[in-house]
């Protein structure tokens, strides 16, 4: 089995960076894990209608972490890490367009 190439925009990267000290390195660990498993167990699909990736969550205690897959290229892409709640998903159509 082939490991996936991961992609991780700049402002998920800055965002990454303000996490709290545990929350980060288990953040880096998961994202890391997603380029031997990108569909773990514990991740969702999200829907967007005509999106031409998989979307996916992955949950880490209050935490998400938003991807997205492209199966034919085997690319991970890291979209945004967020604290829910607040956060309601109300943005994946603009996240998918920093792809």
């Amino acid at each position: 089995m082939s490991r996936y190439t991961i992609y991780v925009t700049p402002q998920t990267l800055d965002a990454i960076k303000t996490l709290p000290g545990n929350v980060r390195q288990r953040v880096k660990r998961a994202i890391d894990q997603l380029a031997d498993e990108p569909r773990p167990s514990k991740s969702k699909t999200l829907t967007v209608p005509d999106a031409e990736y998989e979307l996916r969550r992955l949950r880490l205690d209050r935490w998400r972490i938003i991807y997205a897959i492209t199966e034919t290229e085997k690319i991970v892409d890291v979209l945004t890490v967020r604290k829910r709640p607040p956060y309601d998903y109300g943005d994946l159509e603009e996240l998918l367009q920093e792809i």
